[in-house]
């Protein structure tokens, strides 16, 4: 996998502006910083499990780490969690200021639907992609769950609106890495039906060990402010229904991901498994 992530980052890398114009300058910053890039190792992974190229899977990975990356820099802003640190360094907002720190979110989510047009496949591809990104990135995805999240900090959230908050704001394009490379191999339904629930359980089971991680590590080891989730009252797994019963529910969900891929084809996917269980056994 340390391959797969070497080889997004430089691809995105070749996608942004080289000039050492100010706002070019930013815009690498907020794109290139260290990171996980867990979305678009899931694609890669999922096109492995395919048998896809990855010189094909390049731009829908890319774009999805890419609109991602857009998220963040607005989530950190004074309005949204007002979060100085991200990926170990000061936010965009901190090194630059506010209205450099939205045209950066603004530049780069657009920049993620100008990545999938370059793609050198069937335009229909890139159409669906297109429709499958803004769809997991949008009002009925990240976007609506984001509004969820900031909803929770004026009321405690039950189980069900914690569910569809974190379903809309990290599983949904979580998932869309996922359906990009099913459509980007033309997978069938049913394979793509599974792939969709492994999306799913892996999307809530990423923010689960999220929620934990919150309150059991340091601010060195996340790389963000420890305990930036209550500071800013907001529900989570954890304060919900404690950190025992959330370590249940995230190994819940991992098996229900591994069960939902084993149904593609025995053993499961090696890639897949193994993000899986990177995700549900990470330390940051």
């Amino acid at each position: 996998m340390e391959a797969y992530r070497s080889r997004v980052e430089d691809f995105i890398a070749r996608q942004l502006p080289g000039t050492e114009a100010p706002f070019h300058q930013a815009l690498r910053y907020a794109a290139l910083g260290e990171g996980k890039r867990v979305r678009p190792l899931l694609t890669y992974a999922t096109g492995e499990a395919l048998g896809i190229k990855s010189d094909i899977l390049d731009y829908p990975a890319a774009a999805l780490e890419i609109m991602h990356t857009y998220s963040l820099v607005h989530d950190d802003l004074p309005a949204m969690d007002d979060d100085n640190l991200r990926r170990g360094r000061p936010t965009v907002h901190v090194v630059w200021d506010e209205a450099t720190a939205i045209l950066v979110g603004d530049a780069l989510q657009t920049l993620a639907f100008e990545v999938l047009t370059r793609a050198p496949v069937d335009p229909l591809i890139i159409r669906d992609w297109i429709s499958i990104l803004a769809v997991g990135a949008g009002q009925g995805g990240m976007v609506g769950g984001q509004i969820l999240d900031m909803a929770g900090e004026q009321r405690t959230l039950n189980e069900q609106e914690l569910r569809q908050m974190h379903d809309g704001k990290t599983g949904k394009l979580i998932s869309a890495g996922i359906l990009m490379a099913a459509r980007a191999g033309n997978a069938s339904e049913s394979v793509t039906a599974c792939l969709a629930e492994y999306g799913k359980h892996i999307g809530l089971a990423f923010q689960i060990r999220d929620d934990i991680l919150d309150v059991t590590q340091s601010t060195d080891m996340l790389g963000k402010p420890q305990g930036s989730d209550a500071g800013n009252r907001k529900s989570t797994f954890v304060t919900l229904l404690g950190l025992d019963e959330s370590t249940q529910q995230l190994k819940a969900h991992y098996q229900s991901a591994i069960q939902s891929i084993g149904r593609i084809s025995q053993p499961a996917p090696d890639g897949l498994v193994y993000l899986a269980s990177h995700i549900v056994q990470r330390n940051k």
